[in-house]
């Protein structure tokens, strides 16, 4: 149960998306006076190195963010906000230090806002919490080692009816598939106004189909304004290699499904996720979508 660490897989191209999207989601939500309360019901460990033994042991940040770190030309507005919250945590090139989704967040909070962190897993929990304490950010930061599924019911709706949520857990556990739109579905009863972010992986399984399907069912249903993203870098195909081994190219693309986006989101992405393609594809197969309704 507790096998998944993200540390593996910190500044890959997955994680590319899913922190430009939440940035740009960001930027909007706090130009509102009023307090904003954000979740992460799967926070990990905050912060991650990625000269560290875990990343560097996977190499998934070669194929992610140190492809983006030297970038020629003009940049798209969203990416280039994601890359200078990036180098916002190193002092140099190149970049040893990945901030995980808490830490995003927390650092687009006014003084106002809170943020929720929920994260499960023991080493994990002990890591982001200890990470967290030198923000000295006090109440506004909680680590919370519970499940974030079920935990975000009990503070829907925030008091200020103006909230972020944000799932991405592993999808290690089947069970997962389910448990996302069964969470998502009861909180917009609860909270039909929250704007929901969430990353899954577009893999050769028929849960990872199905389930934007039903969170676009759940958004039309709720009479709600959806967009949905995916970013694919290379062929999920499995090959074989020169010795006659089997090889399994990992993880091939990802998708971000928004329920109540900002009007601006759809714009953002529609200029950054073509060039995400040309920086980050790794074969003939890298491609995007960008799709939306109200």
């Amino acid at each position: 149960m507790f096998s998944y660490r993200h540390a593996f897989h910190a500044g890959n191209h997955a994680d590319v998306l899913k922190h430009t999207t939440l940035i740009a989601i960001l930027q909007h939500l706090t130009i509102k006076e009023t307090a904003l309360m954000a979740f992460d019901t799967h926070a990990g460990a905050g912060l991650y190195r990625l000269d560290g033994d875990f990343a560097q042991t996977s190499a998934e940040a070669l194929e992610g963010i140190v492809k983006l770190q030297d970038l020629a030309g003009p940049v798209p507005a969203a990416l280039q906000a994601y890359l200078d919250t990036v180098a916002s945590f190193n002092t140099q090139k190149p970049w040893k230090v990945y901030p995980g989704s808490p830490f995003i967040i927390q650092k687009f909070l006014r003084e106002r806002d809170k943020l929720k962190l929920y994260e499960i897993h023991p080493t994990d929990a002990k890591t982001l919490s200890g990470n967290i304490a030198q923000l000295e950010a006090g109440r506004q930061v909680a680590v919370l080692r519970e499940d974030g599924f079920e935990g975000v019911r009990k503070l829907l709706p925030p008091p200020s009816r103006r909230g972020l949520l944000l799932c991405d857990p592993s999808y290690e556990m089947k069970t997962d598939y389910a448990r996302v739109p069964a969470m998502v579905d009861d909180a917009l009863q609860r909270f039909a106004t929250g704007t929901y972010a969430v990353w899954y992986p577009i893999i050769p399984r028929p849960e990872a189909h199905d389930l934007p399907k039903r969170l676009k069912t759940m958004a039309q249903r709720s009479d709600r304004p959806w967009l949905h993203a995916t970013l694919t870098v290379k062929s999920s195909k499995v090959h074989t290699d020169a010795q006659g081994n089997e090889v399994r190219p990992g993880l091939p693309a990802s998708g971000m499904f928004v329920i109540n986006p900002p009007h601006t989101l759809k714009d953002a992405l529609k200029e950054t996720l073509p060039f995400l393609v040309k920086a980050l594809g790794q074969d003939s197969n890298a491609a995007s979508s960008l799709d939306s309704g109200s």
